[in-house]
């Protein structure tokens, strides 16, 4: 098995669905938070760890700590959903006015970057390993926004999208190739700082990018970045194991990189303008989403693709022994994500405020239920 962690941002705000930036406090009282340019979402990492069971309580315990902290604060909680979905998007709250690379970003991208998600790390600590497995991963990174959308409102309306969020997050810099190598990886990095189109090295907001403690030189994992927020912690980790099982396949079959088993590729294809282009249609209708795919260009929707790799990597999983966490994908695949299903409550007539509001709660519900059964690091309490 391959270690896993994730950071994981979080909106909080009112019982209501109304987000509402505390940032500044959470992070003085809380350690293990950190701001983000906005003060009205706030980030927590996990540890990386093997086991599907520690990952789960390291998922949980963040987020205990801080509905018990806000609840002390008042009648505050925590908001799912990864876009602004009651508003305000026009209006940008600095969570640390005197930080220069959030002036940065805020005169530069605005409230586009005020969103929240989950990233999803794994490690590979063989360079060309990793950079293998980036080159893969962005191919189906659709797949894995397919999943977990969950942004289809924002300031109080339909956008049109699934994945608000990722239709409208300004990737940086806009063309990302797939890296043929480490040496690619580090050269091209170079060349985005001397130009200016990247302000660091954290400045590479794309679907997935190599990571590491001293990047683009040191690396030790892949980061998959593409994913809305998914507050279920049991459907994050099964994203997860479908992820893990996938590059598992991957280092046990090296053909699987797409610069060896694409017809297209070999064809001239640029992949990374159709890994683009598929996430564009995954961003407007998720498990919808009518894709190409990268080995053979043929034409299927995202559910079609997922249900196909399941089955692909269901072996591998059993051989590892978290098969079982990779099976709730069927019953995301049958009840839809967490967009399809806030959609299906809105063309039934129910109002966006209340479908927010009945998220808010079901989120602390879930939480509480939780906490009975895992983990009960501190008490927690509801709203």
């Amino acid at each position: 098995m391959l270690s896993k962690g994730f950071e994981v941002e979080l909106y909080t705000g009112t019982p209501t669905g109304e987000v509402i930036g505390l940032s500044d406090q959470i992070v003085q009282a809380l350690p293990g938070f950190v701001r983000e340019p906005d003060s009205r979402n706030v980030e927590f990492t996990t540890p990386p760890v093997y086991l599907y069971d520690q990952a789960l309580c390291d998922l949980l315990r963040p987020r205990f700590r801080l509905r018990a902290y806000l609840h002390s604060l008042g009648e505050l909680t925590l908001v799912p959903g990864s876009t602004l979905s009651l508003g305000d998007s026009q209006q940008f709250y600095r969570s640390d006015p005197h930080n220069p690379y959030h002036t940065y970003i805020e005169q530069t991208y605005g409230s586009r970057v005020v969103t929240a998600s989950v990233h999803i790390n794994i490690g590979l600590r063989d360079p060309d390993a990793l950079i293998r497995a980036c080159r893969l991963v962005r191919l189906e990174a659709a797949l894995f926004l397919a999943l977990s959308a969950s942004s289809p409102f924002l300031d109080g309306d339909v956008t049109g999208y699934h994945s608000t969020r990722w239709a409208t997050f300004p990737k940086t810099p806009a063309y990302v190739p797939l890296f043929s190598s480490h040496a690619h990886f580090i050269a091209w990095t170079e060349a985005q700082l001397r130009q200016g189109t990247m302000q660091n090295v954290r400045h590479l907001w794309s679907a997935v990018r190599p990571n590491g403690d001293r990047r683009p030189y040191d690396l030790n994992r892949l980061e998959l970045r593409i994913c809305d927020l998914v507050t279920d912690p049991i459907e994050l980790l099964a994203i997860t194991a479908l992820l893990e099982a996938r590059l598992l396949q991957l280092l046990e079959q090296p053909e699987l990189d797409p610069l060896q088993g694409s017809y297209l590729h070999r064809q001239g294809v640029d992949l990374a303008q159709l890994a683009d282009a598929n996430e564009m249609q995954a961003a407007r209708h998720s498990l919808e989403a009518v894709l190409t795919h990268w080995q053979d260009g043929r034409q299927l929707t995202a559910a079609a693709w997922i249900a196909e790799l399941v089955e692909e990597v269901w072996p591998i999983a059993k051989g590892q022994g978290f098969s079982c966490f990779l099976a709730p994908i069927k019953k995301i695949l049958r009840q839809g994500n967490t967009a399809q299903q806030w959609l299906g409550q809105y063309h039934a007539g129910v109002p966006i405020s209340e479908i927010m509001a009945a998220a808010v709660q079901a989120m602390a519900t879930a939480e509480q239920e939780f906490a009975a059964q895992l983990c009960q690091p501190v008490p927690i309490l509801q709203g």
